[in-house]
């Protein structure tokens, strides 16, 4: 009788790797879509499918990514890019538009390992953010690069560029009416249409990494730049936790909530759900701000919180779990 064909087994129930001697890792990731987003009064059915189903596609393509022994910093960028490609959220497609009219995108990515980072701010024709950050990581000795100089180097790296036209999808231009209506609200002005987009994954080598997309806020000054692509505010990761946040940048910058929510688990060693509340219900909404955040830590443990009325997010791992959630009741 022919012999079975024990290896494809091995690997896939990681046995093979632990007569090795190698350390099994589980494997998640984490993703988000914005805070302080729509109130469930106005939500309709419909509304919900369509965020609900963007949060999914994101959600799965990045765990494939993660169950084809990719990094996570591969299923992070994965995940944010289907979501800036998705025009219901603050990123990439439905980024929000500044006073002129213009979208200006953010987005920054960070490798736990090594505490590699890359960012970009203000571009306006860069198809993909998240994919211009990862190579500000890889592909230069800076973390963050703005504007016109972020696109020169995005032309010199072969980067998809878009005319400025491809970012004016009719509801971003409804909201940006409605905001300039209503002037005085500017500055806590939330865009109705989702929010800022993130994830934070676990591979299987136990490697962490986080990433950042948005559009900022409606009718926002033009050069104003949040908290999503300055490490340390809304994005953070090291070889122990994995964190991206979603809000009122400005808050999430004074009080550097991303790093943190890391610390508090390094220096306080409270857990991850715990310094992801003190961070969001203790020093984030004392200091006037809302929002919320999504971590990730080397263990496989998940935490998802928020002080706002929801924040859109979902959840996968290698146990089983797959959830997606928009309100604080994870409806």
């Amino acid at each position: 009788m022919p012999r079975p064909k024990l290896l494809p087994i091995l690997l896939s129930v990681g046995l093979l790797a632990s007569a090795r001697g190698a350390e099994v890792h589980p494997l998640a990731i984490v993703i988000h879509g914005g805070a302080g987003v729509i109130d469930p009064a106005k939500m309709t059915p419909e509304r919900a499918a369509g965020y609900r189903a963007g949060l999914a596609a994101a959600l799965d393509a990045g765990y494939e990514v993660l169950e084809r022994g990719g990094s996570s910093l591969d299923a992070v960028t994965a995940a944010v890019r289907i979501m800036e490609d998705d025009p219901e959220f603050n990123a990439g497609k439905g980024a929000v538009l500044n006073h002129e009219g213009d979208a200006e995108l953010d987005a920054a990515i960070m490798d736990g390992p090594g505490a590699r980072a890359g960012a970009v701010a203000a571009v306006r024709h860069v198809k993909n953010p998240i994919e211009l950050a990862r190579l500000v990581m890889e592909r230069s000795p800076h973390v963050l690069l703005v504007g016109d100089g972020a696109e020169e180097f995005a032309l010199e790296q072969g980067v998809v560029l878009v005319p400025r036209s491809y970012f004016r999808i009719p509801s971003r231009i409804r909201e940006l009416e409605e905001a300039r209506h209503a002037e005085e609200a500017r500055l806590k002005a939330s865009p109705p249409g989702g929010g800022t987009v993130g994830a934070v994954a676990l591979d299987h080598a136990g490697n962490l990494a986080a990433a950042t997309s948005t559009g900022g806020i409606t009718n926002k000054r033009r050069g104003r730049v949040g908290d999503s692509p300055l490490i340390g505010a809304g994005t953070y990761a090291s070889g122990d936790c994995a964190v991206s946040g979603t809000g009122q940048g400005e808050y999430f910058i004074r009080g550097v909530i991303a790093y943190d929510i890391c610390a508090l688990v390094a220096y306080r060693h409270l857990t991850l759900a715990q310094a992801l509340h003190e961070a969001i219900h203790e020093k984030l909404a004392k200091s006037g701000g809302d929002g919320g955040a999504i971590a990730l830590d080397a263990s496989g443990a998940i935490a998802m919180d928020f002080n706002s009325v929801g924040m859109f997010r979902a959840a996968r791992d290698s146990s089983g779990r797959r959830e997606i959630a928009m309100y604080r009741d994870a409806k």
